[in-house]
């Protein structure tokens, strides 16, 4: 089937490279049961092409079942997925039938395939395998004939390395790998999309649609979209009711993308997918450089000290000249604005009084999780699903972190 009749049936807009080639390779494999695992960073889009093989296979007249792996409680995820028997355990009045045994001759999505436990990731090899489950609670084997379409934004090798996720498993999914490109890597993409989500809203609310001036399309084009479509088409929407004149401005578009910076700083971009173990590693570069910026800080203390006591006969002006430097470049790798560096030229021993206690802040990694997962609760009123899409990690992770720390 042609890739823009594709596009069309299922609402896929853009003609990128990497885009075009991910869709061809859906197609391709579709008419097959091999199994697929796409990866993609979160709001790229990757709910599409599950669906794209499934209704271009031969299991199109049987069932489709979507299953975010993230969402089910660690608790009942094996009795989700394959069912349980009557009074397996508290609360199973009834047998149940899991989704393996429902979406028999059909196919199963398994979204944010990384979150699902060891445990459950065992019997999900042996149906790989061998096509053979059982229920919870039960010893009698039973069969399905379920293909199965993964997806995850977890980098699975480095969950390999972790003892995360299974590699039996990993290579049973990974049987053809289609990866979802971002849209920092789809910039020709990026003014269809925004034009098409502004169409639609205009339908949807009954309004013209917005439309952008020649500054704002480039800021458009610039951005590096962290969110992918996903950000763009909210931010689409919020413009299309907020905004009562029709054509946006670069200074209003701005409001509404609140990390845009038109001079971009050096910093390291990370290629591998979002780490489930840390919200993320330029924050634990942060801390590093905090914390010698504290080492500095501590030393230049004793020096100060040292000259109160022995005079100021032979000053160590060069040690402090150089924890000075040291402190000014660790300053400036934080943010983009040109320090003012107060030089000491004298020191006169009776004008320095020691009247202050320096507090040392904690730059424990832990403490820090801790006040952000605090925060955020905080701020979405304890809504946990809304919190964990603002921390960028799972509903899930979220619930064992809060139960790690003890958070009320």
């Amino acid at each position: 089937m042609e890739l823009q009749k594709i596009k069309q049936r299922f609402g896929i807009i853009g003609n990128s490279v990497l885009l075009n080639r991910a869709i061809d390779i859906a197609a391709q494999v579709a008419p097959t049961d091999l199994s697929v695992l796409i990866t993609g960073e979160s709001g790229t889009g990757k709910e599409s092409f599950p669906q794209i093989i499934h209704n271009f296979s031969t299991r199109k007249h049987g069932k489709y079942i979507p299953v975010n792996c993230g969402a089910i409680p660690e608790g009942t995820i094996d009795s989700e997925l394959f069912g349980h028997e009557k009074g397996s355990f508290t609360g199973a009045h009834e047998s149940r039938q899991g989704y393996f045994e429902v979406a028999n001759n059909g196919t199963i999505f398994l979204d944010e395939v990384a979150e699902l436990p060891v445990s459950t990731q065992v019997r999900l090899l042996r149906v790989l395998e061998s096509g053979e489950f059982m229920r919870v609670g039960s010893s009698k084997a039973q069969k399905t004939n379920v293909r199965v379409i993964a997806a995850t934004n977890i980098n699975l090798i480095r969950a390999i390395e972790e003892n995360k996720f299974r590699e039996d498993l990993y290579y049973r999914l990974n049987t053809v790998p289609i990866h979802i490109p971002p849209l920092r890597d789809r910039k020709e993409d990026v003014y269809l999309l925004f034009r098409k989500f502004a169409t639609d809203f205009a339908e949807r609310y009954r309004m013209p649609p917005i439309s952008l001036d020649d500054e704002a399309r480039k800021i458009l084009d610039n951005y590096e979209w962290p969110g992918n479509v996903r950000q763009l088409k909210n931010i689409t929407e919020q413009l299309s009711v907020i905004e009562e004149k029709r054509i946006v401005t670069a200074d209003v578009l701005k409001k509404y993308l609140p990390d845009y910076y038109p001079n971009k700083l050096p910093a390291l971009y990370k290629n591998d997918l979002v780490d489930e173990k840390t919200f993320s590693s330029e924050r634990e570069i942060l801390y590093k450089i905090l914390f010698d910026m504290k080492n500095d800080l501590n030393n230049l203390k004793k020096l100060v000290h040292e000259i109160i006591d022995k005079g100021a006969e032979t000053s160590p002006v060069d040690d402090i000249d150089h924890i000075l430097r040291n402190i000014n470049t660790k300053s400036a790798s934080i943010i983009n604005t040109q320090a003012t560096v107060k030089t000491i030229n004298s020191v006169d021993n009776t004008d320095i009084e020691d009247t202050e206690e320096f507090i040392e802040e904690s730059l424990s990694i832990e403490d820090k999780e801790k006040e952000l997962i605090r925060k955020a609760l905080e701020r979405h009123n304890g809504k946990r699903k809304y919190a964990a899409q603002e921390l960028g990690i799972s509903e899930r992770t979220l619930y064992r972190k809060i139960k790690e720390y003890d958070i009320n």
